[in-house]
């Protein structure tokens, strides 16, 4: 390998491309996810705050949420948590156990399982009152 090569390798445009592949969207989706779970952290905290308005200010919000587009946000919601949770594990043991990175794919394929599993129905449940 020549010092060209190996300068270029470490230049800081070089770094920075975009790789591409699961493991990318996955770190991009994590991200995402983690957005959307502080933003409603954020809400929920405004909400409780207009408790201090009076009941009845904090009632008329919560009339909002019994709206059928709520529900589908609660859909989201929940996506979002359990998809962050889950990767958030993965990574986890991606870092206590080195080795566990040459098995990316098979622990996103595992991850991804456990998602399936548990969001579909819990999905299902929470939708189901909207086609009754």
């Amino acid at each position: 390998m020549s010092s060209n090569d190996n300068d270029r390798s470490t230049s800081p445009g070089h770094m920075l491309r975009y790789r591409g592949g699961l493991g990318m969207a996955m770190w991009a989706l994590h991200r995402v996810t983690g957005l959307g779970v502080l933003a409603f952290l954020l809400l929920h905290v405004v909400d409780i705050f207009l408790i201090t308005f009076g009941e009845e200010v904090f009632n008329e919000l919560l009339v909002i949420y019994t709206a059928p587009w709520a529900r589908v946000m609660e859909v989201f919601l929940l996506f979002g948590v359990l998809f962050h949770a889950l990767n958030g594990l993965r990574i986890a043991v991606q870092d206590f156990w080195p080795t566990a990175w040459l098995e990316e794919g098979r622990l996103i394929a595992l991850q991804l399982t456990v998602f399936v599993i548990a969001f579909v129905p819990a999905a299902w449940l929470m939708l189901e009152p909207l086609f009754e």
